[in-house]
Order: C-alpha cells, then sequence, then structure tokens
C-alpha cells in the first residue's frame, strides 16, 4: 500500500470527541490520480508517481501533456513520488486514491509543507535574542553583538545565528493523530497545528516514527 497523499489546508476548528474539545487542522485531500508506476526491475526501486490539483491543458507544457496522457490522465498542478509496498500489483495507471484507502480515526502521520514566509527578519524576532539594554545609552538595541573571533581562528563559524531569511522552508512534524475522516466532504482531520498557510500544498505520510 501506498505510504501517503498530497491535501491542501484548508484550515484549523475544533471538534468534540468523547466530551473534549479537541482543535484540529482541516485538510482537503479529493483524492491523488496514478500517473506512473515505477518497478525495481525497470527504474531500480518501487514506488508510485501520483498527481493532485487538475491543470487546463493550455496551462500544461508539450512533456508534461504527453506524460499524463501515457497514463489517461489530466496533467496535474502537483506530481509526487511515494513508496510503499505491493505497488505494482495493488495499483494502475490512471487509478484514484482516495483518504479513505490509507488513513482512519487513530492513526498518526508525519503532515510535511512549507511553512509561512516572514522575509528578511533580525536576531530577536528570527532565533529569539533577548537584545541590548534599552536604557543607560546602550545603543545595543536588538542587533545580533559579536560573531567572530579576533586572531584565532579569524573567522566565523557556519551555522551561526545572524539576521536572514525566515520561515519559506519546508517543514515536517511528525506523529500527529487523525481525529476523523470524512469521505463526503473529502477532508481529513488532524489533531493540532500543521505547517503552511492557508491553501498551502501538504503531503500526508503515515508516521515513521509510530
Amino acid at each position: 500500500m501506498i505510504e501517503g497523499l498530497i491535501g491542501k489546508k484548508v484550515g484549523m476548528t475544533s471538534v468534540f470527541v468523547e466530551g473534549a474539545d479537541i482543535p484540529v487542522t482541516v485538510i482537503e485531500t479529493p483524492g491523488c490520480f496514478v500517473t506512473q508506476v515505477k518497478a525495481s526491475d525497470t527504474d531500480g526501486y518501487a514506488a508510485l508517481q501520483v498527481g493532485f490539483l487538475e491543470k487546463k491543458e493550455s496551462r500544461t507544457n508539450k512533456a508534461s501533456l504527453g506524460h499524463a496522457k501515457k497514463a489517461g490522465t489530466p496533467a496535474f498542478y502537483h506530481v509526487k513520488e511515494f513508496g510503499g509496498e505491493d505497488l505494482a500489483d495493488g495499483y494502475k495507471l490512471g487509478q484514484k486514491i482516495e483518504v479513505t484507502d490509507l488513513f482512519k480515526a487513530g492513526d498518526f502521520v508525519d503532515v510535511t509543507s512549507k511553512s509561512k514566509g516572514k522575509g528578511f527578519t533580525g536576531v530577536v524576532k528570527r532565533w529569539g535574542f533577548k537584545g541590548g539594554p534599552a536604557s543607560h545609552g546602550s545603543k545595543h538595541g536588538r542587533t545580533g553583538g559579536s560573531v567572530g573571533q579576533g586572531s584565532s581562528p579569524s573567522k566565523v563559524f557556519k551555522g551561526m545565528k545572524m539576521a536572514g531569511q525566515h520561515g519559506n522552508t519546508n517543514i515536517t512534524t511528525q506523529n500527529l493523530k487523525v481525529v476523523d475522516v470524512r469521505e463526503k466532504e473529502n477532508v481529513i482531520l488532524i489533531k493540532g497545528a500543521v505547517p503552511g498557510a492557508i491553501g498551502a500544498v501538504v503531503v500526508i505520510k503515515k508516521a515513521l516514527k509510530k
């Protein structure tokens, strides 16, 4: 069975489960289509390539359009490979994979998405630095302070926490619990927060460490 699917973050809400108010993230998962089946004997590894969010032909280049027509599917905005077990025998080109085929309430998942981009930020916002004294004319403010050494070794070490790009990176949150899977609404409710802004594309996989 394939190990994950692609979905879109809708937002957060809360649901009552056995009298408890549980905060959940709502992820829309209308299903993914198999666009390529990779096998160990031909490709060197076993995997399924799936597509998410249908794309108009007028917006698709010829290479992607030809690849989609070979699979008997429309073109997609997002294409990703997933591993799993018995993929070549269990799936066919053009087959639709529903969220209910993989996940159910009580399962644990890992969710990956691109975090919110916050632009170029200083060390106080980016790393939580305290900053300098605000009185007695210190003039330190919110600067980072010294980052290097003197005559030895006379360089700035890699990985030093400085001002720079904040956010806009792929983040994986592990071991989130599936609260509910609603087939009619094509949504999966996951307990807690999930990386990314509203509308962000997310990858949901079976938990690696559970």
